[in-house]
């Protein structure tokens, strides 16, 4: 599997979300914690953004930051889950029960 490109990610914890910037735009994940789990709740992109490859990049960037920090990933979002499934290798962050 290819290495992410590495992206400067803000955890802005008065928003509660993890932001960066496309083309000079905000793209921000918003979350939620509950003990030592992380719910990533919405995805905000400018408009007519389509660039998959770099929410991929993104969501594995965010990934490292999980392990990182010791937590469990709690996806809310179809195009969350559907990024553990395509990349089973963060699996492992997955909370016990948690089935994608």
């Amino acid at each position: 599997m290819e290495e992410p490109t590495i992206m400067e990610i803000k955890d802005n914890t008065f928003s509660r979300q993890f932001e960066t910037f496309y083309e000079g735009k905000l793209v921000s994940l918003e979350y939620s914690f509950q003990e030592k789990k992380i719910f990533l709740t919405r995805i905000n992109v400018p408009d007519q953004f389509n660039d998959e490859e770099f929410i991929c990049d993104l969501l594995k960037n965010i990934m490292a930051i999980a392990y990182e920090r010791k937590l469990k990933v709690v996806p809310i979002l179809p195009k969350i889950a559907a990024f553990f499934r395509k990349n089973t290798i963060y699996r492992d962050l997955l909370p016990p029960g948690i089935k994608i």
